[in-house]
């Protein structure tokens, strides 16, 4: 130990690498039973005019945290989300600009908790659906489809759905996120059968005003914190 730390030492200041960090992040909502995620128009190069996740170098001062909500304000008009850190992508050649890496973040916000505020520094923040992106800045395409991957993963083992969805629901509208998130179609009654018999959902008592469908009856997640399934749901 004291051998490879006397090496390292000796080593000169030239051959450490000395990359950049940025911070990126991921906002997934649900839109017309789509998966969509939100996007922003590049102002300055490089990929000028590009569309890329809201994302942008640290300040001095800040930890990657602050950064984010920093960059949802500034950059996309959005704040108090809920995020978790996803990953930090390193690949030297990411950036043309040289070793710049980066550290992600991920959201789940239900669409009518989002609201856009255009200011004088946004980017022209829009949503986009997940399955047909366009080619994005840097590898801003890689970056969502990780995010992609691991939400589907969360969703078969933990509760997390919830927060893609408003406090009261329909058994349909929870049918339609799972679909969105998975991309593939769920047996409705097989499905439902489940949430019952792991107390994910309960129901509220009350149903749906309005319309032109029949009344359905409203539900609403058991836990509104994120907690772990006695056994999976997917």
């Amino acid at each position: 130990m004291k051998k490879r730390l006397n090496q390292s030492l000796s080593r000169k200041s030239t051959d450490f690498l000395n990359p950049l960090l940025t911070v990126d992040v991921v906002i997934f909502t649900v839109r017309n039973h789509t998966l969509e995620t939100l996007l922003i128009q590049r102002a300055k190069p490089p990929f000028a005019g590009s569309p890329a996740l809201p994302g942008g170098f640290l300040l001095t001062g800040e930890n990657t945290r602050r950064a984010s909500e920093r960059i949802l304000q500034d950059k996309a008009g959005v704040s108090g989300v809920y995020m978790e850190q996803l990953y930090t992508f390193d690949d030297l050649d990411r950036d043309p600009r040289g070793p710049v890496f980066s550290v992600t973040y991920f959201a789940l916000v239900p669409e009518k908790d989002i609201v856009i505020s255009e200011t004088r520094t946004t980017e022209t923040p829009h949503f986009s659906p997940v399955h047909c992106l366009p080619k994005l800045a840097f590898d801003h395409n890689e970056i969502i489809q990780t995010a992609r991957g691991r939400l589907r993963s969360k969703i078969g083992y933990t509760n997390a759905a919830f927060s893609l969805l408003p406090d009261n629901f329909t058994l349909a509208e929870l049918h339609y996120t799972y679909e969105a998130i998975l991309g593939r179609r769920l047996d409705r009654r097989n499905f439902n059968r489940k949430l019952r018999a792991l107390n994910l959902i309960t129901a509220t008592g009350e149903k749906t005003l309005g319309g032109k469908h029949r009344p359905a009856t409203l539900y609403q997640f058991t836990h509104r914190d994120l907690e772990l399934l006695p056994e999976p749901l997917l």
